[in-house]
């Protein structure tokens, strides 16, 4: 049997383990998908090679970690500079981002032009970096500079609470923890309030739970979305890599969501 998981801290809270293995028991996929939960980023690499895992995704706070352990890195991710999904190729830890396009795909009937990321980590460089390459230039925002400076290298309007000055955007997206094992907002209740009285929509990368950041932009009138989507589409994608594209994308999809369903 092939063994699949997700690395994190926390992970606790971790839904991929029912999607992933709802597809291989509807599929008869000779898999098994757990969830381990890893303090130290360092020790990835160690963990998924001795426990001969065959496939992982990898979520807060060690996608920059899985990033510079892995031995390969494929696509967008190699200009990301984080990934979300590994695959043990005879040893060899292949990496990829499917965070980035999973999220463009549930934002993508959305009808927007200004977008602003909240967060500076590995979800919010590849959001950020995959909506470049769809032809937009989104803003970041981050409560300090010290993780600004990659934006700014990479030409992205990138700011700090107090030196934001446009307040005007179509999209809000929260890449930031905030909300998921707390009831804190990603930036000042001041600040968002005046960027929501501009918005239109409002989307988390937290999935199954509405967060303070949700609850906020729901108050004042906006479209909101959480993170089950995006869950979703990545999902599709790392199954794809986890199973050598062996079963077909519209059944992978048929089934997570019916799985979703299922959890009601």
């Amino acid at each position: 049997m092939n063994l699949y998981t997700i690395f994190g801290n926390p992970v606790h809270h971790s839904i991929s383990p029912i999607l992933h293995n709802f597809v291989f028991k509807h599929t008869g996929y000779n898999g098994c998908y757990t969830k381990i939960l890893v303090e130290e980023g360092e020790k990835l690499k160690d963990i998924f090679l001795t426990l001969q895992i065959k496939g992982a995704n990898i979520t807060v706070p060690h996608k920059e970690w899985a990033y510079r352990l892995a031995d390969e890195v494929l696509g967008i991710a190699r200009e990301i500079g984080a990934v979300n999904t590994w695959y043990n190729d005879n040893g060899k830890i292949v990496a990829y981002n499917t965070d980035a396009p999973g999220f463009f795909e549930s934002v993508r009937n959305f009808d927007f032009q200004k977008v602003l990321i909240l967060g500076a980590g590995g979800t919010a460089k590849a959001i950020a970096l995959y909506f470049r390459h769809k032809g937009y230039e989104p803003v970041i925002l981050n409560r300090s500079a010290k993780r600004v400076g990659y934006f700014l290298e990479k030409n992205f309007h990138a700011y700090t609470w107090d030196e934001l000055k446009e307040k005007s955007f179509d999209l809000v997206i929260n890449t930031t923890s905030a909300g998921l094992s707390d009831n804190n907002l990603p930036a000042p209740k001041e600040l968002l309030e005046k960027i929501f009285s501009h918005a239109r929509y409002a989307v988390d990368v937290i999935y199954n739970k509405e967060t303070p950041f949700l609850q906020l932009a729901n108050d004042m009138g906006l479209i909101t979305k959480d993170g089950t989507e995006m869950l979703l589409y990545q999902g599709i994608l790392a199954n794809e890599i986890f199973t050598d594209f062996s079963i077909d994308k519209k059944r992978i999809e048929a089934l997570m969501r019916k799985s979703l369903e299922l959890l009601g």
